[in-house]
């Protein structure tokens, strides 16, 4: 008996030390994997953020840096922006900017326009194109929107071109320009025709508001050529184009106009942009012609082209 009962302890304190150890060894952590202090994974990695601030709008963009110190500094870096705002201009990259690329997102985002900063007593409403890009330093600016035929290359390209009645431009500032349309009120509105609205397709570089001379209203606009439509016009058409890229396949889709400015009793201004051209078009009733004029700013008075408008009122 006595041997049984020290069997039995012996056995029974055996299999207590055998679950205290069983105990000990299966004891986790409920804790994921991904989440425990000796893990590699940081919920702070920047390279893990600047991906994902890839996929964000601009105001998520600052609402997100808006929480926190770290975030600032990581969110706020320069090439985020510059992905962003060539993403969502959908132009490619220019060679050099002056500005940091936050500060131009904001200036091309941020819901102004010309008319805002000047004559705000002559705008009545307005419409954002999108944006296209300057490679050469000659645009030219017409009321067409037919091609002109092949072009031939030399010095003959410009004479062909002003022959047609284009507006030939040279000392363009290369980059990204942001193009919109404008209503604004006619300086010449006591006429029986008119009925006191004037078209204008403004483009301006995405630099502009951010330089002094034309915050502080230095720079303005000069006249550069007009011409006088002395028949019916169908519509108001105007467009800019950069010479280099006359020819290029993207730009032939502003030239299939009637692919793009709606049927003759469609009297809503319509747009196209390409990567190096812009052009707008508002089909019109009876009238007796359109008086187009070519406006351009210089930054400083033998400085680069900062700004196009091509603006038409009827006669």
């Amino acid at each position: 008996m006595r041997k049984r009962l020290q069997n039995a302890t012996s056995s029974g304190g055996e299999t207590k030390r055998i679950r205290r150890s069983k105990t000990i060894c299966s004891c986790s952590s409920p804790r994921p994997l991904f989440l425990s202090a000796h893990s590699i994974f940081s919920w702070f990695e920047e390279d893990i953020w600047t991906e994902i601030a890839k996929f964000l709008d601009g105001k998520s963009l600052v609402m997100l840096a808006a929480t926190s110190r770290w975030f600032r500094r990581a969110i706020m870096d320069d090439g985020i922006w510059k992905f962003v705002c060539l993403r969502d201009l959908q132009v490619p990259s220019p060679e050099r900017v002056a500005f940091r690329w936050c500060k131009l997102y904001m200036s091309a985002f941020d819901g102004s326009h010309s008319y805002m900063f000047r004559q705000q007593e002559k705008h009545i409403d307005w419409m954002r194109i999108g944006a296209f890009s300057f490679d050469s330093s000659v645009a030219v600016l017409t009321e067409r929107l037919n091609f002109p035929g092949k072009i031939r290359k030399g010095e003959t390209t410009e004479k062909i071109l002003r022959s047609l009645g284009c507006c030939v431009l040279d000392n363009v500032k290369s980059g990204i320009w942001i193009a919109d349309l404008q209503l604004v009120r006619c300086p010449v509105c006591d006429l029986n025709t008119c009925d006191g609205t004037m078209q204008t397709l403004d483009a301006r570089h995405i630099e502009l508001f951010l330089c002094e001379g034309y915050r502080n209203g230095s720079w303005d606009y000069q006249l550069v050529g007009s011409q006088d439509i002395k028949k019916r016009a169908d519509g108001a058409a105007g467009a800019i184009f950069d010479i280099k890229h006359l020819e290029d396949s993207s730009t032939s889709a502003v030239f299939d106009y009637k692919s793009w400015i709606g049927r003759s009793n469609d009297w809503q201004p319509k747009a196209m942009i390409a990567f190096h051209a812009v052009a707008v078009n508002t089909n019109l009733q009876d009238n007796e012609g359109l008086h187009v004029k070519y406006h351009a700013m210089r930054a400083g008075t033998d400085g680069e082209v900062v700004s196009i408008r091509i603006s038409q009122q009827l006669l």
